[in-house]
């Protein structure tokens, strides 16, 4: 089951993602949970053990458009179209990043790399999907730890881009 915490103070043992939030003085909520390394699926395995529907749970995918690592954020239920991501930031082409790159310029581990906090601050795209939800979740930078907070709020602390690069 899913723990909650109302803003996790800075230096209280949280992630550089709690950090920045907290920093910033945004409204989130940690959901933490047995993450289970058998588990196919990081993202569903956080909406299951949050009660969340998929919808509303985004993973933190990193990826390469046109040489340049870029983040982009989708609901866990479907994938991320990588054409629509290089149209999002005017780009010509859109890879998947290597994973040892994602890791090394984020800082975080795959499966726990949130949009937030990261050591290399990098451009970053949210699936318009996102709008439609008061509040969406993401990574809090390691398995099994999610933050919850407004769209608008992840957009602004990312400049994110808003773009449908999301697809069922």
């Amino acid at each position: 089951m899913a723990k909650k915490q109302k803003k996790q103070q800075a230096g209280a043992g949280g992630t550089p993602a709690t950090v920045a939030l907290t920093a910033a003085g945004a409204d989130y909520t940690v959901h933490a949970y047995e993450h289970d390394p058998a588990h196919p699926s990081y993202g569903e395995e956080a909406a299951q053990a949050m009660g969340v529907s998929p919808d509303r749970v985004f993973k933190t995918l990193v990826a390469e458009v046109d040489g340049e690592l870029t983040v982009a954020v989708v609901p866990v239920a479907g994938t991320l179209n990588l054409k629509a991501l290089a149209t999002a930031v005017s780009g010509k082409r859109a890879v998947m990043a290597d994973p040892v790159a994602a890791e090394r310029t984020t800082g975080y581990v795959r499966g726990g790399i949130s949009p937030l906090g990261q050591r290399k601050k990098l451009r970053t795209v949210l699936d318009d999907s996102a709008s439609s939800h008061a509040t969406i979740c993401v990574s809090a930078g390691r398995r099994g730890l999610e933050v919850e907070l407004a769209p608008d709020d992840l957009a602004r602390l990312t400049a994110a881009v808003l773009a449908p690069i999301g697809r069922e």
